[in-house]
């Protein structure tokens, strides 16, 4: 089925600010955006202010008809969204969806995940890809099925991943890469070129499958027994959200959460194991299995995030203390 790129009415279905990339690359490139499906507003911070969401924010500042469900199965939205008529809807980092509201329109429902389907499979995928040391990812759109992440694959589109490259990094890149995609994916479907395949025919004979599970409190603790490479790699993951941490303890056993967000591997351990300590002037250092990490981003419970050097102009007597194995 073919269709007049003026005539294809698309709904698009995303909240934070990585969907709001693909989002602006379709206006941009006059499809007929009919309709915004995003997250209720909600009470956030301190202050418990209303928070929006981006892609409300851009629906809203270009005039986009916005719909805020509560619930997706419920009768009122579902009328709403079948009057928008769309041909398409389009899913950028949004909610799981009930089979009634997938598929909706004639020429289906895609998604945009952030990894190289079928791996990374799941909530964190980003994260997950970086903690596991892998040196590309990559974007997949695929056609929504019952089973989450497992629809027909469309298109591809890999990426490399530095070896210092946070999930913030990396999730910077792909948010652009993504809605590059996206609108590749788009001018095919309206041009009637699609052809998908199973994502059992992604995977080698020999490959396992890495999941990409939601990441927990508990995910973010350091284990220093781990080889230092494995440890530099899950703060970067992590980093800057939701942040690998650890704990010091002062002389009088009192522990202090320390936030760590950007480090470096130094080969050389001139320390005991697990031993933290400074130069008291601009380097922070914590020596683990098989070297030793450069703290250069970090952050003590109760105070802001900040250099290794700026911390240390507060911090003078940190070679007072140990890091809690």
């Amino acid at each position: 089925m073919t269709i007049k790129k003026e005539d294809l009415r698309i709904v698009f279905m995303g909240t934070p600010e990585f969907a709001v990339e693909s989002l602006k690359t379709l206006v941009e490139n006059d499809y007929n955006v009919v309709g915004v499906v995003t997250a209720a507003d909600k009470p956030a911070g301190r202050g418990q202010k209303i928070k929006t969401s981006p892609v409300k924010d851009y629906a809203v500042a270009q005039g986009i008809k916005l719909l805020q469900p509560e619930k997706l199965k419920a009768v009122s939205f579902l009328t709403e969204l079948a009057d928008l008529k769309a041909h398409l809807q389009v899913i950028v980092a949004f909610r799981m969806l009930p089979e009634v509201v997938w598929k909706m329109p004639a020429l289906g429902t895609f998604n945009l995940h952030g990894s190289l389907l079928p791996q990374y499979r799941g909530a964190a995928p980003i994260n997950w890809a970086v903690i596991n040391g892998e040196k590309e990812t990559g974007v997949t759109t695929f056609f929504l099925q019952h089973e989450i992440d497992t629809g027909h694959i469309i298109e591809q589109r890999k990426m490399p991943i530095g070896p210092n490259d946070t999930a913030g990094i990396v999730h910077d890149k792909m948010m652009v890469l993504g809605a590059q995609l996206v609108l590749e994916t788009v001018n095919k479907i309206c041009k009637g070129k699609v052809e998908t395949k199973a994502q059992d025919q992604f995977v080698g004979l020999e490959e396992v499958l890495k999941p990409a599970p939601k990441i927990f409190k508990e995910d973010c603790k350091i284990n220093w027994h781990e080889p230092i490479e494995q440890v530099h790699n899950k703060i970067r993951g992590l980093s800057p959200y939701p942040t690998a941490y650890t704990e010091i303890i002062n002389p009088k056993g009192k522990k202090t959460g320390l936030k760590i967000f950007e480090t470096q591997i130094l080969h050389n351990s001139e320390k005991p194991f697990g031993t933290i300590y400074s130069d008291n002037k601009s380097s922070v250092f914590i020596a683990g299995n098989g070297g030793t990490l450069a703290l250069h981003l970090l952050q003590l419970a109760g105070k802001k995030r900040m250099t290794a050097k700026e911390f240390l102009n507060g911090f003078k007597n940190l070679n007072d203390y140990k890091l809690d194995l």
